[in-house]
């Protein structure tokens, strides 16, 4: 049942979704990396910032606005206990773009680009996104957003199931889940939620063997 957070919607419209703003985390990081006899002379404050919001080295920082999500401190405040799967609906930009409208009442912590598996993070891992339309499961729960449609499984490309699958699974070590699907979810599976993502185009066999690196 669906406890309502005053700070969250009771009701958001259908959650749209993909976007990754590129593959440019390796590079946004390497600066950071590299000793320091071949290092630039400084790196830039705002890049030094951006690689250290994000919670997963592969992804880069796009931050949703602060109107979609709800600051926490978990797994302080809240455990974290499961990874919900979802299909954004959209294009991967314009579910960026969306996360970034603070009229738009809702954000995803990842969201993963179909033609080569990129990744943003728009809300960090210790705070609260809006993305099961339950407050319970938001509270518990780090949310995935996958580029495309549900119904043209061409979206859901190798490259993204690898891309998502290493992620939940950093996911899954990173807080202690149990990487089966009891723990790893699709939005169709959380009470009260009026979708059907990731539909059944996406191969949940194949992704749990990946997460599992099988």
């Amino acid at each position: 049942m669906h406890r309502p957070n005053p700070a969250e919607p009771t009701r958001r419209s259908l959650l749209r979704g993909g976007l990754g703003i590129g593959a440019a985390a390796t590079a946004g990081l390497a600066a950071d990396l590299w000793p320091a006899a071949s290092a630039p002379a400084a790196t830039p404050a705002s890049a030094r910032a951006a690689a250290a919001a994000v919670d997963y080295p592969s992804a880069t920082w796009a931050p949703a606005s602060t109107a979609n999500y709800t600051a926490s401190n978990r797994p302080s405040s809240y455990p974290i206990q499961m990874v919900v799967i979802h299909v954004t609906q959209e294009t991967f930009a314009d579910t960026i773009s969306l996360f970034q409208d603070p009229a738009h009442a809702a954000a995803a912590h990842y969201v993963v680009r179909s033609a080569d598996g990129a990744i943003d993070q728009c809300v960090r891992e210790h705070d609260i996104a809006w993305h099961a339309g339950n407050w319970d499961y938001n509270t518990r729960s780090i949310g995935i957003e996958h580029e495309g449609w549900v119904d043209q499984p061409s979206y859901f490309t190798t490259a993204m199931y690898h891309s998502s699958a290493a992620l939940t699974a950093a996911i899954c070590d990173k807080y202690g889940i149990p990487k089966d699907r009891a723990h790893i979810i699709g939005h169709v599976q959380v009470p009260g939620t009026d979708h059907t993502d990731p539909g059944p185009n996406w191969d949940w066999v194949r992704y749990i063997r990946l997460v599992n690196g099988v």
